[in-house]
């Protein structure tokens, strides 16, 4: 298959799974308005084999179906959130360093090399055991360690694009530096971020399913990483309390990746012409 259309179908097939995907989230409230955390019947019910629950029931009775909705609901939220607040903090440090130059650049590089020095991982481990573990905390830790990647991509487009000629043509005429940064650079180097920002959700997606399995999670909420984490001692007899959270891990963050590459394309094409 070509390439073009291969690219077309990926990208369709990604805006239709997480289309589905955020659709059920926001639904979850209505699909199962009493939550997760009910018993809804005995302890194990396989997949499929009872129509009140059609994804079986987990060690305590409740409904597989219930905690995978709301679960996705919390992986969203953690993912779009933390992404969010990893770029605000990678853009701004990237644009300052990047249009700045000097000792302002070797001082935030320097800063921004220091996160990078320590695995990423094992410091949102650390993050989180020092601040508790919660939602919050856990936004807090992923987009700590999340942010140098973006601040490095920034800084080269800002160093790239300073140096053109619209940039030069407002200094000539006096355009404040704060305008030429987000009226003038910053929009032309948009397409990258979001590129990366899309890329960054899946990224913050399986951290924190990563953090949940090592029960690290917060304790007040389903996620999927928390599911299957609750499976593992039974995957010999209750394959699926692991095998449908992580299936479902494994749909949404190869539809973001998917949508991703297409977006890559599809704004690399644009930039081209």
């Amino acid at each position: 298959m070509p390439a073009r259309p291969w690219r077309r179908f990926s990208g369709l097939f990604s805006l239709v799974v997480l289309g589905a995907i955020v659709l059920v989230g926001l639904l979850a409230p209505v699909l199962y308005p009493a939550g997760p955390w009910p018993n809804v019947g005995d302890p194990l019910i396989a997949p499929f084999t009872s129509r009140l629950v059609p994804l079986g029931t987990d060690t305590l009775g409740r409904d597989v179906a219930a905690e995978l909705v709301h679960g996705a609901r919390v992986s969203l939220i953690i993912g779009i959130v933390a992404t969010a607040a990893a770029l605000l903090i990678g853009v701004t440090i990237g644009a300052i360093a990047g249009y700045a130059r000097g000792w302002v650049d070797d001082v935030l590089m320097r800063f921004t090399e220091l996160f990078q020095a320590v695995p990423s991982f094992i410091l949102l481990i650390v993050l989180v055991v020092l601040l508790g573990p919660s939602i919050v905390t856990i936004i807090i830790g992923i987009a700590v360690v999340s942010w140098p990647p973006v601040a490095r991509l920034v800084r080269g487009e800002f160093l790239s694009l300073s140096n053109r000629e619209f940039v030069q043509s407002c200094l000539l005429i006096g355009v404040s530096p704060a305008r030429i940064v987000f009226l003038e650079i910053l929009p032309n180097c948009a397409a990258p971020i979001i590129v990366t920002g899309s890329i960054m959700v899946a990224s913050a997606i399986l951290l924190e399913a990563g953090l949940s399995f090592l029960g690290l999670g917060d304790p007040n909420v389903i996620s999927w990483g928390a599911m299957v984490a609750t499976g593992r001692p039974l995957l010999r007899s209750a394959t699926w309390l692991s095998v449908i959270p992580g299936l479902a891990i494994l749909l949404t963050v190869l539809a973001i990746n998917l949508f991703g590459e297409a977006l890559t394309e599809a704004l690399g094409a644009r930039r081209r012409a």
